[in-house]
């Protein structure tokens, strides 16, 4: 690491919450990086394996800022992003291991194409050739996905594409686009936060991008994994994002179709043993609804881009891990959505 102004300032932010070898692992991948003018900035949300005090020794040269407490996915991240210096900036998760050219290529996709978001390929640490993400996508209902999870990696994308948002995982993209966004929503805390932030960078008209010139590798949720709590923060948040992000009158148009969805979540919810998760984010909706009104009105008075013609860019269908549902209730779920996704598609043009 060095600080060449032959090359602009990259500011690598790394939240961390008693994530322990896994961010040894990410800081020394880190360093074997190719690109040569970047900092380390280790964000510590309050954890109590000493994790963090044990990265900073080991590796000196982070700079390591200690909440006092755990503020969280979003404020945490904030609080690295407000101490950068970087032109450019990248939210990393602890639990990856990055590729020796992946700020070079991330940096060339994003001279090339603008401002934007952008991630790269994210492939399992720990099986062989399978993907992560080839880009996450948003669905009209505010479902967000990993395209491709779960497969082989065939190679077949090739060159930089739009997608609905770049994941929380590897984020980058540069400072002023980071501001001019607006950060990452504290409401949030953590899961969506991500699909939050690449929604309002497109209703700015600005877009995400999948680099696949690039790879990192990712352990995945090596804190909640598939848990009644990540249930609960994942329902939660994609009831927040849709009443802050849509208008009045779209989700007015919506109105018979987000019944027929909520029915439909309120079944899967049951099925998975975690109704309470459901209740419980319905409840936080309900207690927050002067806050979800103020962002409605925020986000309302910056939009640029209209919720016609965002909606009517995204896909019809969503994939579910086979681990969540079942290959049948892939399936049914999926005729229904599609089904309600054109339907809304029809009707917000009316």
């Amino acid at each position: 690491m060095n600080t060449s102004t032959d090359t602009p300032l990259v500011s690598i932010i790394i939240l961390n919450y008693n994530a322990g070898q896994l961010l040894f692992n990410c800081v020394e991948s880190i360093l074997k990086t190719s690109y040569s003018n970047f900092e380390i900035i280790v964000v510590d949300n309050n954890s109590h394996d000493q994790s963090h005090t044990k990265c900073k020794e080991f590796f000196p040269q982070i700079k390591l800022i200690e909440n006092k407490k755990n503020l969280g996915y979003c404020e945490g991240n904030n609080v690295g992003i407000r101490s950068a210096t970087g032109k450019f900036i990248v939210i990393l998760n602890p639990d990856t291991i990055v590729s020796q050219n992946w700020l070079d290529e991330l940096i060339f996709a994003y001279n090339r194409n603008g401002d934007g978001l952008y991630q790269p390929k994210i492939l399992s640490l720990y099986e062989d050739g399978i993907l992560q993400s080839t880009g996450n996508m948003l669905h009209v209902f505010g479902f967000g996905f990993a395209r491709d999870k779960g497969n082989p990696d065939d190679l077949k994308y090739n060159k930089v594409e739009e997608i609905g948002y770049a994941s929380g995982t590897c984020l980058f993209t540069s400072l002023d686009v980071m501001k001019k966004i607006g950060l990452f929503d504290p409401f949030l805390f953590l899961y969506h936060d991500d699909l939050d932030l690449g929604w309002r960078a497109f209703q700015l008209n600005i877009k995400s991008y999948f680099v696949p010139s690039t790879a990192i590798y990712h352990a995945e949720s090596y804190s909640l994994r598939w848990s009644e709590k990540k249930f609960f923060w994942l329902e939660r948040n994609r009831r927040y994002c849709m009443l802050t992000h849509y208008s009045k009158d779209t989700y007015k148009k919506m109105r018979f179709s987000l019944i027929a969805i909520e029915l439909l979540v309120w079944v899967f919810y049951l099925k998975k043993g975690f109704v309470v998760a459901k209740i419980k984010a319905e409840i936080e909706i309900l207690k927050n609804r002067k806050h979800i009104e103020e962002k409605y009105l925020e986000l309302e008075t910056k939009k640029i881009i209209s919720d016609v013609e965002m909606i009517r860019r995204l896909p019809d269908e969503i994939f579910v891990p086979k681990n969540v549902s079942g290959e049948y209730g892939n399936r049914t779920f999926n005729r229904i959505l599609s089904r309600l996704s054109r339907k809304i598609k029809r009707d917000i043009q009316s």
